[in-house]
């Protein structure tokens, strides 16, 4: 079988629209799609071609496969597994019965059903179980923050610490999680870390720095003592991220921060566990950033069940 290597313009018209919806860049997606299938085909001895399932598979049959959930979870990234069916099979490929991304699911659940040629559909089984399987534990491991946070006031924030060239993927599978984005680029805010800090001169120097720049950035600035806190509240300063501090620092730093009337959101990193999430957020801050939820994920169980005939 060859690839249909569908074109962007031709992928359904309701993928497409649902990418949209998500806040997903439509053209990235595919891209990514389209690399991680040319991985997997790259032009050798007898072509871009599956040697295994052209050689086990007659060209014109057809199947259908479940995609079965194996753990308990938060699915993500099922549109993308769609898209590269779309890709690679195009109009061949019937789906049914796609749950959503963000939808919890259990052991057992089947969470999408393809029906197509079977050549086609293996070819493309692990590039979509990647997608899927990888999203899907970003997903789940943002939820289970989001559960050890229930009845406070903190959310939890993803970093830019994600995977080359899947950011987008990556910080959407957070959003499917219930979790919250942290800036997506470097352009998008300021964040003066310590090493800014340092060359700068000081918390404020740099607080000043990027406002005489770029006035209507929003700015973030790292402190690692209260008295640096106490320097950008009385400077103005709207965020401030807290780092390294254990959680009676963090309790202060609260207090300071409320009883200065200042409006300045606090944001906890660096270190943090799922097991100290309940009493890092009852200090009072309002964010809590892990970059566990996408440089060291675990991949979620599921996998791709073909049928018997």
């Amino acid at each position: 079988m060859n690839l249909a290597r569908t074109s962007l313009a031709d992928l359904p018209r309701t993928l497409v629209d649902e990418l949209a919806v998500a806040g997903l860049d439509v053209a990235a997606c595919y891209d990514a799609v389209v690399r991680a299938v040319e991985e997997d085909l790259p032009q050798g001895p007898y072509g871009a071609i599956d040697v295994t399932s052209a050689a086990t598979i007659p060209a014109d049959q057809t199947g259908t496969a479940d995609f079965t959930v194996r753990e308990d979870g938060v699915l993500a990234g099922m549109v993308l597994a769609e898209m590269v069916f779309a890709y690679c099979i195009g109009p061949a490929a019937q789906f049914t019965g796609r749950l959503g991304d963000g939808t919890v699911v259990r052991r057992g659940d089947v969470a999408m059903t393809v029906t197509g040629p079977i050549r086609g559909m293996l070819t493309a089984e692990r590039t979509a179980l990647n997608f899927a399987c990888h999203l899907s534990g970003v997903a789940t491991a943002t939820s289970h923050w989001v559960a050890a946070l229930e009845g406070t006031s903190a959310h939890v924030l993803d970093t830019r610490k994600t995977l080359p060239g899947l950011r987008m993927l990556q910080k959407y599978a957070v959003r499917c999680g219930g979790g919250v984005n942290h800036r997506r680029s470097l352009s998008e805010m300021a964040m003066a870390k310590d090493n800014h800090v340092l060359a700068a001169g000081g918390v404020v120097p740099a607080l000043d720095a990027i406002r005489h720049t770029f006035p209507e950035v929003r700015v973030e600035v790292e402190v690692t003592n209260l008295d640096q806190l106490r320097d950008l509240l009385a400077a103005g300063c709207t965020s401030v991220l807290l780092d390294n501090m254990t959680d009676a620092e963090m309790a202060e730093a609260v207090r300071i921060r409320d009883e200065s009337g200042a409006a300045c959101s606090l944001e906890a990193s660096g270190g943090l566990t799922l097991e100290r999430a309940a009493a890092v957020a009852a200090t009072g801050v309002d964010y809590i950033s892990v970059g566990a939820l996408t440089h060291s994920v675990k991949v979620f169980d599921l996998g791709m069940d073909l049928r018997e005939s």
